[in-house]
């Protein structure tokens, strides 16, 4: 049994068209564009003869009955929204070849002895409310009442921007998955990296997810002419905040020879007053460390803030930190990636094992039962970024794959 590859690419065409046109390719969560992808989404699933909802959470899942239905599901999917700017397959991949999957399985006359589920995670990249993975968070039964109370820059809490989605906030144990109560859960996934195309590799079989801490780091000096202001009485928060992204880059270019590696990335930040002419008072900026250590991502922070802090004190410069975000790092399941294995060889393709540097969904939807992802190559590695580039080949590959995968493990679990 093969997935029917044409089919795959004009979906992956067409949700690629449903993006910002000024910005492609740009779907972010809780917006109008989203909201587009979303309901070609249902319709697919819904065409494809799946049983299709919109749970609590405001994830989109669509369900094939199994023959057994009272055995627990295999779940398959991953997201739909895009950072800005973004890519074309970064997320989406998962869930089409996850549909792809049911649909051939269902051209085919084949029932699979588990029920199979479909997921669009909602908002598994960082969105407005300064969150990610939402709707896998709820699903680990992880999205507390302080994340319901997050606002977006326009003052609409994320309980809001559920509702705004076809969740309902008042629901969400209605959604968590308690441990145990998946089967399997696969995803396949660009591999937004370049081992398996230098290494001239199809498939990756991944072995871990890294862990990964955000952290707001708000630097604090006094805002003054910059004209008026002599050099020796200044107190400028943004030549603090540059020694501070210095350290952290050198302080994780130190790990690179450890057995896992730490990245440190200061991505986003905001200066107050942001004047030409004014000396900055304020920074506020979002420290992102990721490793498979879980001890080295939760000491970074500390370790970076006392390598800082002498020199912030001769600024005379204050330091407020707080955690936006922790998730651990997850290991992928030995039967899973066993699966993946064999039914690569079965396909002739050969495999690599890799652990994968961004985060995932299946970090949540691990604590509900054991979880696997397949990583097809991208061109140069580039994503989260226009350039983001498969061929169609390469789609099909990591679909059939994640269909012999998903046959093996309906068979064996």
């Amino acid at each position: 049994m093969r997935i029917h590859a044409a089919r795959l690419w004009r979906h992956l065409d067409a949700m690629a068209a449903l993006t910002e046109p000024d910005r492609p390719y740009t779907r972010r969560s809780f917006t109008p564009r989203f909201g587009e992808g979303r309901a070609w989404l249902a319709n697919a699933f819904r065409t494809a003869g799946l049983e299709t909802e919109i749970d609590a959470a405001g994830n989109l899942v669509g369900r094939l009955p199994g023959l057994d239905d009272g055995l627990k599901p295999i779940v398959v999917g991953s997201h739909s929204d895009t950072v800005p700017s973004g890519g074309r397959y970064d997320g989406v991949l998962g869930v089409l070849s996850a549909l792809e999957v049911a649909q051939t399985v269902q051209a085919a006359g084949k029932r699979l002895r588990h029920p199979l589920e479909v997921v669009d995670f909602l908002a598994e990249e960082p969105s407005e409310f300064g969150l990610s993975c939402i709707g896998s968070r709820a699903w680990a039964g992880a999205l507390t009442r302080g994340d319901l109370e997050r606002k977006r820059p326009d003052g609409m809490t994320l309980a809001e921007g559920l509702v705004s989605v076809g969740g309902d906030p008042s629901r969400l144990a209605s959604v968590q998955r308690k441990p145990g109560t998946i089967t399997a859960y696969l995803e396949v996934h660009i591999e937004q990296g370049r081992v398996l195309e230098n290494s001239g590799v199809p498939v990756g079989i991944v072995t871990d997810i890294v862990g990964i801490r955000r952290e707001r780091w708000l630097v604090v000096g006094r805002a003054d002419h910059a004209g008026a202001t002599p050099m020796n009485l200044r107190h400028d928060a943004l030549v603090g905040a540059a020694h501070i992204i210095a350290e952290a880059s050198r302080a994780a270019s130190e790990t690179i020879a450890a057995t896992k590696p730490l990245v440190a990335t200061i991505g986003h930040m905001e200066v107050s007053p942001n004047a030409a002419n004014a000396v900055p008072g304020s920074v506020t900026m979002t420290l992102e460390v990721r490793s498979g250590d879980d001890a080295a991502v939760r000491n970074f922070g500390d370790m970076l803030q006392g390598r800082t802090r002498d020199h912030l004190a001769r600024l005379g410069l204050d330091l407020v930190r707080s955690e936006i975000s922790h998730a651990l790092p997850t290991p992928c399941a030995d039967v899973i990636r066993s699966a993946i294995g064999e039914a690569a060889k079965a396909l002739g393709h050969s495999a690599l094992s890799l652990p994968s540097g961004a985060g995932h969904d299946g970090v949540f939807v691990a604590a509900a039962g054991p979880i696997g992802m397949i990583f097809v190559p991208c061109r140069d590695g580039r994503s989260h970024a226009p350039e983001e580039e498969i061929t169609a080949d390469q789609a099909a590959t990591g679909a059939d794959v994640l269909l012999a995968a998903i046959l093996r493990l309906d068979e064996s679990l």
